[in-house]
Parts: C-alpha cells; sequence; structure tokens
C-alpha cells in the first residue's frame, strides 16, 4: 500500500498559493506570488527528496498539473528536474482529457477522493503531492493523507488561498514527526495523523 504525502509551503497565517513565482497562481487577485523563493535552503531540498524514494509517485490536482507541466520539462538537466520528468504522475482533474501533455502522465477517473484511495491501495512507494489545494484538502476531508511536510515561512501574508482554509475543516488531530529550522528561518516540520483524545 501506498503512503500519500503532501509537501506544502506555508506561511504564518497559512497562506499556500503560489509559493514559486510572481505569476504563478494569480486567481483571486493574489499579488504575492513567489513569497517563498527568498528563503530557499538546501535543507528543504533534502527534505522533499527524502519523499522521492526509489518507489514514489507524483499526485496532482490540475492546477499544479498544468504548471509543472509547462515549467519542468523545459528545465536544464539536474536531479530534481530529471525525478519528476521521469515519475509516473496521476492526475485529479474533471475538466483534462486524455493524452496528457506530460511524459508518463495518467488521468485519474471519477471522485478524486475515491480514484486516490483505489490508487493508494494499488501503489508501493510514496504517492507525493505538491501544493495542490483543492486535491489535498479533499484527500485530508477523507483521512487520505499519511504525512504532511510542512515548510513554514516567517511571514504573513494576510491574504491567499490557504491549507486550512478555516470554515467547514473538520477536527483533525496530528502528532510531530521531526522538525527542522532552516539557516534562512523556514520551520520544516512533519506531522502524521493520530487519533483524537
Amino acid at each position: 500500500m501506498g503512503k500519500i504525502v503532501a509537501i506544502e509551503h506555508l506561511t504564518l497565517d497559512g497562506v499556500m498559493q503560489a509559493p514559486g513565482h510572481p505569476d504563478e497562481d494569480p486567481r483571486d487577485g493574489f499579488r504575492h506570488g513567489g513569497w517563498a523563493t527568498a528563503a530557499q535552503d538546501p535543507a528543504m531540498q533534502e527534505a522533499m527528496g527524502a519523499r522521492m524514494t526509489s518507489e514514489w509517485s507524483l499526485l496532482a490536482g490540475r492546477t499544479t498539473y498544468e504548471r509543472f507541466a509547462s515549467y519542468w520539462p523545459r528545465q536544464a538537466p539536474n536531479p530534481f528536474t530529471d525525478a519528476l520528468n521521469r515519475v509516473t504522475k496521476y492526475v485529479a482533474s474533471t475538466t483534462l482529457a486524455e493524452p496528457l501533455p506530460w511524459q508518463n502522465s495518467t488521468l485519474l477517473k471519477g471522485d478524486a477522493a475515491e480514484a486516490v484511495a483505489g490508487l493508494r491501495e494499488e501503489v508501493a512507494g510514496n504517492l507525493v503531492v505538491f501544493g495542490s489545494g483543492v486535491l489535498v484538502r479533499s484527500l485530508m476531508a477523507g483521512g487520505l493523507v499519511d504525512e504532511l511536510l510542512l515548510m513554514i515561512h516567517p511571514l504573513t501574508l494576510g491574504s491567499g488561498r490557504r491549507l486550512f482554509p478555516g470554515s467547514g475543516s473538520a477536527l483533525t488531530a496530528y502528532e510531530p514527526a521531526g522538525a527542522t529550522t532552516t539557516g534562512t528561518g523556514v520551520l520544516i516540520a512533519t506531522y502524521r495523523p493520530a487519533p483524537l483524545r
């Protein structure tokens, strides 16, 4: 059975939208794109790389998939780019159609949470999700996320899409499974679901 690992950049006020570059995700008039780039640190790549083992797959929602598919195949060869281009990619979307443009990509059919639950039973290794807020929130609501790797940046934005949006979030307990602080002040924290007490 596979393990679903959600890897998220967050601000102190919980924003996860557009950490990578200014025009990454301007939905809802978001103007703070690229907020995570100044705090990049090798420890972040190490933490992410530890989840991208020899048996892993990429799991993505439509928006993240389209952004990754338009960016990573055009990058110069390096270990991270090579891993993303080579890995099997599973895409949860009701609007995309096959064939998908990025090599080794498969469109999941039907309800995303149900499809991912079935996939989790079939695959070995980690199903790694980067970003994909809508997908991750639906997976958390279904109790399907096995590990949250949160890179919490020491800033607040005041607006933007959040991992835990507030209303509609279910009561869920997590246990810490490791934490470290990078030289740039980012807290890398790992959490796993735990029984409610």
